[in-house]
C-alpha cells in the first residue's frame, strides 16, 4: 500500500490554521463590505478560451489544464501534433489561473442584470503550475475586489484606504503600498527606443526584486536592447515617497510624451484624493505587474519587517471585458493573497489568542444517564452563543477532562450519580483549577467566557 501524499504545492489544514485563515478572511470580508463591495463566486474551472491569452506568455504556460472525459485520442494521429498544437483536442477547460478574468467573464454574461458601477469582492481559490517554493503555492486562495463600469479615480484611492483599514485591523503595522502607472512605463520604453519589447521589458522588470539589478540588465540586453536605453528604462526604476514633489521630478525626465502626461495626471488625481505624503504609499517605478490586462495605475504591497513576496497587489484595465465582446468598461480591482498574509503574520505572531479557541463549556457525563441530563442545558447554552459540547460517551472523568485540556476548553461541567439525583452540574475553571457545586439552572450566572 502506498503512503498517502497531496501533490507538491498544496497543502492541508488543521482546525488551528482553519481558524487563523477564517480570521484573515472575515477581516478583509468586513472591511469590503464597509466600502460597498458585493460577493460573488465562480466556478473552478473555466474554458480554457476564456483564460488562455489574458496573461501573457509565462501567464499562459502556468495554466493547469484539465484532461477531458473519454476517449480523446482515438481519432488523432499523434505524430502530426506537438504538444501545444495537442491541446485543443485533449482539453477544453483550466483551473482559474486568478479571479479577475472570470469576473470579467461574468459580467459579459450578465451585463443586463448589473448595475453599473458593479463593485464585487470574492474570496476563492485559485490554481497555478508553478515551481513549488517558500511562500509560493500552485493551489492558493486570493481575495478580490473589484469596480467594474466607472474611470473614476477615486476606485484607487479607496483601494489605498482599504488596505490601511486591512492591515490596521491585522495588526500589520509595516508595509509598503507602492503605487506605478502603466502609462509611465510605456512612456519610459517609448523614450528608450524599445516600444516593440514592451510585453517583454514589463515582465523582466518586474523580478528587479528576484534577479536583481544585474539579471534585469542581462535579460534587457539579450532582447538586443542597447545600454543607454537600459540607462533610460533604469531611470525610472526606483522608488520615492509619493507626493508631488516626485510628479514633478518624474515630470521633468519627459518632453512631449502624451503617455507620461496621462499618467501623471492620474497619479496626481489619486494624490490629492488622499493626501500629500499618504502613510505608507511610495511610488514604485520597477512595479511593471506583468499580467497583459492592466492599463492604469497598478498597485502592490510588500511587508518590510521580513524578507516576502508581496502580499497584495492590482491595478485598472480598461477594456478586459472587450475580450469578451462588451468594450467601454473600465475596471480597477486590488487582491490580498491569504497564504502570505498568512505565514506573514503567524512569524509575527500577530493572531489573537482566541483564534483557535473552539469551544467555551464541556459537560462531562459520568454515566449515560448523564448524557440525557446535559442535552436541554448545552442547547440553552448555544443559543446564549456559548460554544458547548457534551462529551459522548460516559467515560472517566480524567480522560474527558484530558480532552478538554486539549482542546484549551475553559470550564467543564461534570455530571455523576450525586449531580444527577439533586439537580446540580460540578462546574470547573480549567485555567485556574477552582470548582464549585451549582444549580443546573445557574450555569449561565457562574461561567465567564
Amino acid at each position: 500500500m502506498s503512503k498517502p501524499s497531496i501533490p507538491k504545492g498544496t497543502r492541508d489544514f488543521s482546525p488551528n490554521i482553519m481558524a487563523k485563515r477564517k480570521f484573515i478572511l472575515s477581516t478583509i470580508e468586513n472591511v469590503y463590505q464597509t466600502f460597498g463591495f458585493m460577493p460573488l463566486e465562480t466556478p473552478a474551472m473555466e474554458n480554457l478560451t476564456t483564460l488562455t491569452g489574458k496573461y501573457g506568455n509565462e501567464g499562459d504556460q502556468l495554466l493547469f489544464k484539465i484532461l477531458n472525459s473519454g476517449d480523446f485520442l482515438n481519432d488523432i494521429d499523434l505524430s502530426q501534433y506537438d504538444s501545444k498544437k495537442l491541446t485543443p483536442y485533449i482539453s477544453e477547460k483550466g483551473l482559474r489561473y486568478d479571479l479577475t478574468v472570470p469576473l470579467a467573464r461574468f459580467v459579459v454574461m450578465n451585463q443586463h442584470l448589473i448595475n453599473f458601477p458593479f463593485k464585487r469582492y470574492q474570496m476563492q481559490p485559485v490554481w497555478r503550475a508553478d515551481r513549488p517554493q517558500k511562500n509560493r503555492y500552485r493551489e492558493f486562495w486570493q481575495c478580490d475586489a473589484d469596480v467594474l463600469g466607472t474611470s473614476s479615480l477615486l476606485c484607487e484611492a479607496d483601494f489605498i484606504a482599504i488596505y490601511h483599514q486591512v492591515f490596521s485591523k491585522l495588526q500589520i503595522n509595516e508595509y509598503e503600498i507602492r503605487i506605478n502607472h502603466r502609462k509611465l512605463l510605456e512612456a519610459t520604453i517609448e523614450k528608450a527606443n524599445a516600444s516593440q519589447y514592451f510585453k517583454e521589458i514589463t515582465v523582466i522588470i518586474d523580478k528587479l526584486d528576484k534577479i536583481g539589478p544585474d539579471g534585469v540588465r542581462n535579460e534587457l540586453s539579450q532582447l538586443g536592447i542597447f545600454d543607454t536605453d537600459i540607462n533610460t528604462i533604469f531611470s525610472l526604476l526606483n522608488k520615492k515617497v509619493f507626493n508631488q514633489q516626485t510628479i514633478q521630478d518624474i515630470e521633468k525626465s519627459f518632453q512631449n510624451s502624451e503617455l507620461a502626461n496621462q499618467a501623471l495626471a492620474d497619479l496626481n488625481n489619486i494624490l490629492s484624493l488622499v493626501g500629500d505624503k499618504p502613510q505608507n504609499v511610495f511610488f514604485d517605478g520597477s512595479l511593471a505587474r506583468g499580467l497583459d490586462y492592466y492599463t492604469g495605475c497598478i498597485f502592490e504591497v510588500v511587508p518590510t519587517s521580513i524578507k516576502m513576496g508581496s502580499i497584495s497587489g492590482g491595478g485598472r484595465y480598461d477594456n478586459l471585458t472587450g475580450m469578451f465582446g462588451l468594450n467601454g468598461i473600465s475596471g480597477v480591482g486590488i487582491s490580498f493573497g491569504i497564504d502570505r498574509l498568512y505565514d506573514l503574520m503567524e512569524e509575527l505572531q500577530l493572531f489573537p489568542e482566541q483564534q483557535t479557541h473552539f469551544t467555551d463549556l464541556l459537560f462531562c457525563p459520568l454515566d449515560e444517564a448523564g448524557i440525557s441530563y446535559c442535552m436541554p442545558l448545552a442547547n440553552d447554552l448555544r443559543k446564549q452563543g456559548i460554544k458547548t459540547e457534551i462529551y459522548p460517551q460516559a467515560s472517566k472523568i480524567k480522560k474527558q477532562l484530558d480532552y478538554a485540556n486539549q482542546k484549551q476548553i475553559k470550564w467543564a461541567a461534570i455530571v455523576g450519580e450525586n449531580e444527577l439525583k439533586n439537580n446540580q452540574i460540578m462546574l470547573k475553571n480549567l485555567l485556574v483549577g477552582e470548582q464549585a457545586l451549582i444549580n443546573k439552572m445557574d450555569i449561565l450566572n457562574f461561567i465567564n467566557i
